[in-house]
């Protein structure tokens, strides 16, 4: 792309945004990180994902699900934010209890990171409403069972070397803080990746992946082997940046390539709307996860801050690692529900882009407009 189309692309996008509301772009906050220790050495990578080629490749725009047709000028408006986002994206919206959904690159498989801890949870409460967890129970966090990068809890296991709590608050603090460590607790007692991918395969949801844990996933999008050390201080950071650029862009390539986490958004507004109608988790578990997803922490001028005053709005987001100039897997997803009680599942996924923080902002909010603009009420 020329620099006069790069600039004719932004300045369509900033229009668009501009017709349906002004935008805020305040900057976001870092991510707190544990206290430092000492580097070390980075090992050679040898990880591969054992996975099979993505079998829906990146479509072009599509209505899905068409029994009810969506607003026309809906259509118009997630078609004309996609094409013009300078990067990979995916968008879709779905109207709960309608047959519609509003995509662009619907079917394209793209990382989630974080998100991937909404089907941790979802797993873990399916299992407290077969009988076979309870919310109560309580288990110890160790050193060993750090993980990396966005993980406040490491203070409290530094503190005390070790900290005992409920399933509950790991939940809470997984979903509402993005606690790394937390969700990885919350996985293992729930039965690791294959009672994730066993679950979403009993409520018959498709296209959504979930990789091998948070420090496999990480380390080897990096191009590391993981190492437990890695998980203190900024151990991992020095052991990344100590590795040949070649290796690390090949890694990135690799994981955005096929990424083991992906999912496509059409699936995951399907999922959330099964949620929001009851049909993924008991009653209870349902008001449980859904009243978690509205304490959310992160994201606040994601998709969160184009929802109109009057709407409500609970969700989940994701953040992957960045490779100047590029970052990869910046997510938003929930559900925003009408002062008239209509619900709209969102996704907006964006698999890797070089526009700065105000500019993907910019296109989340536009969709949380977008949607807000054209609900039309039964």
């Amino acid at each position: 792309m020329t620099s006069n189309e790069s600039r004719g692309a932004t300045t369509r996008l900033v229009l668009l945004i501009a017709a349906l509301s002004a935008c805020v772009s305040a900057p976001e906050r870092p991510r707190a990180q544990a206290a430092a220790a000492a580097p070390q050495k980075p090992q050679p990578t040898t990880n591969s994902w054992p996975i099979r080629q993505v079998a829906n490749p990146p479509q072009p725009y599509q209505n899905v699900d068409q029994t009810e047709a969506p607003p026309p000028a809906l259509v118009s408006v997630i078609r004309n934010l996609g094409q013009s986002f300078r990067g990979k994206v995916g968008i879709a919206v779905r109207r709960v209890g309608a047959d519609w959904t509003v995509a662009w690159n619907g079917t394209a498989l793209f990382p989630q990171q974080s998100v991937s801890k909404l089907w941790v949870s979802m797993t873990f409460l399916d299992a407290v409403d077969r009988g076979k967890l309870r919310l109560t129970d309580t288990t110890t966090i160790t050193r060993n069972d750090l993980t990396l990068f966005h993980q406040p809890s490491a203070a409290l296991v530094a503190r005390d070397g070790g900290w005992t709590t409920s399933y509950s608050d790991l939940m809470r603090r997984a979903m509402t803080q993005s606690d790394n460590t937390c969700n990885d607790a919350l996985l293992r007692a729930a039965g690791g990746p294959d009672a994730v991918r066993g679950f979403l395969a009993r409520r018959m949801i498709k296209d959504i992946r979930f990789g091998p844990g948070e420090r496999l996933l990480q380390s080897a999008t990096a191009g590391l082997d993981w190492r437990q050390d890695y998980s203190l201080g900024r151990n991992f950071y020095a052991a990344r940046a100590k590795l040949p650029m070649s290796v690390r862009v090949k890694a990135l390539d690799n994981y955005l390539a096929n990424p083991p986490d992906g999912a496509a958004p059409s699936s995951i507004v399907a999922a959330l709307a099964k949620l929001k109608q009851g049909d993924m988790l008991s009653p209870a578990s349902t008001r449980l996860l859904l009243n978690v997803m509205s304490e959310a922490k992160t994201g606040p001028q994601r998709v969160k801050g184009g929802v109109p005053a009057g709407w409500h709005y609970l969700h989940k987001t994701g953040t992957g690692q960045d490779l100047a100039p590029r970052s990869t897997g910046y997510n938003d997803v929930g559900i925003m529900t009408a002062p008239d009680g209509t619900s709209y599942a969102v996704a907006v996924m964006i698999g890797s882009t070089t526009v700065p923080i105000p500019e993907r902002w910019a296109l989340m909010q536009g969709v949380a407009k977008a949607v807000a603009a054209n609900h039309e009420t039964r």
